[in-house]
């Protein structure tokens, strides 16, 4: 498992982007960049220490849309599982 991360010290306070709610904004820890999914989202800008706010969610919280440097991205919960943030 490759991970990609900004700071070598895991803190308690990550979570996964999935548990996010509409409305949040958080700032990006790691990506796991394993397979073809995980650097597609490295390649779309999910890199650590970006934050990123979720907009809103479909009615059954799948999938979401987030807002990444001015850029709204939708993303399943498969896919949002594999992006640790901070919460700010």
């Amino acid at each position: 498992m490759i991970l990609f991360t900004a700071d070598p010290v895991v803190a308690c306070d990550e979570i996964s982007l999935a548990s996010l709610r509409p409305g949040s904004t958080a700032r990006i820890v790691d990506v796991d960049a394993t397979g073809p999914q995980g650097q597609r989202l490295l390649d779309l800008g999910f890199v650590p220490n970006t934050l990123i706010r979720v907009l809103r969610q479909a009615p059954l919280g799948d999938p979401t849309v987030y807002d990444v440097r001015g850029t709204r991205f939708c993303l399943r919960r498969t896919e949002a599982k594999r992006v640790r943030v901070r919460p700010a």
